[in-house]
């Protein structure tokens, strides 16, 4: 539904670029399909075609870019978790809007917007229970189906959005990592210590709202 959301509560809406221009997109396919292949009228609409695709992805990239720039500039610190994309979008019907909101991108730019900036960037493991874990008591469901928006805690009865309790647990992960390994993984270990070392004024977490059962 979102396309992040932070533990500080902050919500980056997804703005769904594909499903918006997808009736369009399937018109244009439709009359392309219709004309002979090799003529003129098909590579006249077949670059229709293209520039409507061109559109979608300029559109998607430029919620990108200001959405990382926005949080690279507000946080020192930001911690997300290493998604599974390919595995992801085995699931047919997710596959369209996970590949929609560009998932790879956004950790791409995040990874070198916060080396440029001098903030940190910590990756946790893919298979931390994220979603299932209680933020408030670390009680961890055995099942927690997709359709189930709201985290309800059996344990100790806390009751908060899906995607922010994920995102409060990403946040301890990443602190955690770092407590064990005296710094967490460095997602461009090339890349020079004054580049990767940031202060601690601020703490962030990003939860890809993605609905995966992790």
């Amino acid at each position: 539904r979102q396309l992040a959301v932070l533990s500080d509560g902050t919500v980056y809406e997804n703005p769904k670029h594909l499903a918006r221009s997808e009736r369009k997109l399937k018109r244009e396919q439709k009359s392309l399909s219709r004309k002979q292949r090799g003529s003129n009228r098909y590579d006249r609409q077949r670059r229709k075609v293209n520039r409507l695709h061109a559109r979608i992805r300029h559109q998607r990239e430029d919620r990108i870019h200001k959405m990382t720039t926005d949080m690279t500039e507000k946080y020192d610190e930001i911690v997300i978790e290493d998604l599974y994309v390919k595995g992801m979008v085995r699931n047919h019907r997710l596959a369209k809007a996970i590949s929609d909101a560009g998932f790879g991108k956004l950790r791409q730019q995040l990874e070198y917007k916060c080396a440029q900036r001098g903030k940190k960037l910590t990756v946790i493991k893919r298979f931390e229970p994220t979603s299932k874990k209680c933020s408030h008591c670390g009680h961890v469901k055995t099942k927690l189906a997709l359709s189930e928006r709201t985290y309800i805690c059996e344990a100790c009865g806390m009751v908060m959005d899906r995607d922010l309790n994920a995102a409060i647990n990403i946040l301890a992960a990443g602190s955690a990592s770092e407590a064990e390994n005296g710094r967490g993984e460095d997602v461009r270990p090339s890349l020079s210590a004054d580049l990767c070392e940031a202060s601690t004024r601020q703490s962030l977490e990003l939860s890809l709202a993605t609905g995966h059962e992790n």
